[in-house]
């Protein structure tokens, strides 16, 4: 059966609008060195030599579960 979900890949020049965050701090959430490091953080997909993008649905996914974690009740 296939996914018939539009999948929709963005660069990360919109994912630093999407997510309101600067783009060395997306790849510290990427780099388990990093004291920024976030293992939840969407991995990139490589679309060139010197390409990546992020799957939109896991950025938004991303978000929600942040929200989310800031927003539990007490």
């Amino acid at each position: 059966m296939a996914d018939t979900t539009t999948k929709r890949i963005v660069r990360i020049k919109q994912l630093t609008s999407i997510i309101g965050l600067g783009r060395s701090t997306i790849y510290d959430f990427l780099n388990p060195k990093s004291p920024r490091y976030d293992p939840t953080f969407p991995k990139p997909i490589k679309l060139g030599a010197a390409a990546v993008g992020w799957l939109e649905n896991e950025v938004s996914m991303w978000l929600d579960q942040r929200v989310a974690s800031c927003r539990t009740t007490v």
